[in-house]
């Protein structure tokens, strides 16, 4: 009884603690532009990923292309043309409904390329090659010897090994650095926890690593998060099976509605792009299942938490350094983020406060809780150094004569204090 009570007020105090800043990185309408933020276009933007350098990649699946986000929003095309199959150098790589996405320690681009039945490499210079797969069908093997269907996910280790979610395989497949691709777990459609090919998904989209080795699966049609040990242990993470809607709570009774796309943090945090939940949970390393943003009705609004609004989110990713989560809003053709407070203290901010929009041009809004009041608030470049200090306690930062680049607000009272990134276009 007391571990359910605890239970319970934890998880109401995951919900109560946090405000979620949704804003959107780059994309408007449906097509095909490059360009800084609202001026570029994806057409069905599937899966995200980002690197050390603060770039988010974006597999833009109707476009057939592979895109990157620079920390300013600048949109480039890194690699992909006309629909097709071709190895080769940026524009001269073709792609057919590139899906997921995943990011080495070297800066190398791996890609889900979904209807060429292959798992695909970009090296930083974009160059594309394949790093397995050939014609559709199941076979474990070598490099172009092995066989998938219709890969959906892929995510990295920090042992250069690359996991597939082998979507109408049903099955999680591993390739070695050296190309080499085998049956981490799953063997026909269905339900089954297990080690190995005892183990059954129902086609799994998404996939996700962590630092021990851990593999999380999104089981889109099990309406469930799976979590593989190393030694292809199949469990539950998240998720009571099956349904048509969405429920918060401890793992065994909350509800994911068609998971597709899956994230881990550095603190053992699994984030979820619920498509049809139209929702991005969160998952805490206890397994209490929160509501990170999303209304769960599909449209298009910026705002805070649960009054923003996606249509049909596909893929997530995050970034570490500054707790940012991007999101793959596929219908609305957009990159979306979610900016997380971040405090630095035991007892911090992040309950009181909250700033937009991030990336931001000219005005930055410190959200405060109400009678809370700030002693300072200070802006530094990722150097430390102080370029800003405002001590009033005024909920406006000037930052129009800032240079673009990236940016850490430190907002005290006190003994408190409370740090964020933002972006400065």
């Amino acid at each position: 009884m007391r571990k359910s009570i605890f239970l319970i007020c934890a998880f109401i105090m995951t919900l109560i603690s946090s405000a979620q800043v949704v804003s959107t990185l780059a994309g408007s309408t449906q097509g095909f532009a490059d360009g800084t933020g609202s001026d570029a276009q994806f057409h069905l933007p599937y899966g995200v990923a980002t690197d050390a350098s603060g770039n988010v990649y974006v597999a833009d699946a109707n476009n057939h292309k592979i895109r990157k986000i620079s920390p300013l929003g600048v949109v480039s095309t890194l690699a992909g043309s006309t629909q097709g199959f071709a190895n080769g150098t940026g524009a001269s790589a073709q792609f057919n409904y590139p899906f997921g996405l995943a990011t080495d320690a070297l800066g190398n681009v791996y890609v889900a390329d979904c209807l060429n039945h292959q798992i695909r490499k970009i090296t930083p210079a974009g160059v594309v090659t394949t790093l397995a797969g050939s014609v559709q069908g199941y076979v474990d093997g070598t490099g172009t010897a092995a066989r998938f269907r219709s890969p959906n996910g892929v995510a990295t280790d920090t042992a250069g090994n690359v996991y597939v979610a082998d979507y109408n395989n049903d099955r999680i497949r591993k390739i070695t650095a050296a190309g080499v691709v085998s049956t981490l777990a799953g063997s026909t459609y269905g339900f089954a926890e297990g080690t190995g090919v005892l183990a059954q998904f129902r086609n799994p989209t998404g996939v996700a690593t962590d630092a021990s080795g851990n593999v999380y699966v999104a089981d889109y049609n099990n309406d469930r998060i799976r979590k593989i040990t190393p030694a292809g242990v199949v469990s539950t993470l998240a998720g009571s099976g099956p349904s048509v809607g969405t429920e918060d709570g401890p793992a065994d009774v909350a509800k994911f509605y068609r998971p597709h796309g899956v994230a881990t943090d550095a603190n053992g945090n699994v984030y979820v792009a619920d498509f049809n939940g139209q929702k991005i949970r969160k998952i805490t390393p206890a397994g209490l299942v929160s509501t990170l943003a999303g209304t769960g009705s599909n449209g298009f609004v910026d705002g805070i938490g649960t009054a923003a609004k996606f249509k049909y989110p596909t893929g997530v990713a995050i970034d570490n350094a500054t707790g940012i989560v991007y999101v793959a809003d596929s219908s609305n053709h957009k990159i979306r983020l979610i900016t997380q407070q971040l405090g630095l203290s035991q007892n911090d901010l992040s309950s009181k406060i909250t700033i937009y929009p991030n990336p931001v041009t000219n005005l930055l809004t410190v959200q405060l809780e109400n009678g809370f009041v700030l002693d300072k608030i200070t802006i530094t470049d990722l150097s430390g150094k102080i370029i800003l200090i405002q001590t009033q306690s005024d909920t406006a930062v000037n930052i129009e004569n800032l240079a673009k680049g990236v940016y850490i607000l430190v907002a005290y009272s006190g003994e408190e204090k409370y740090s964020c990134k933002f972006i400065k276009e």
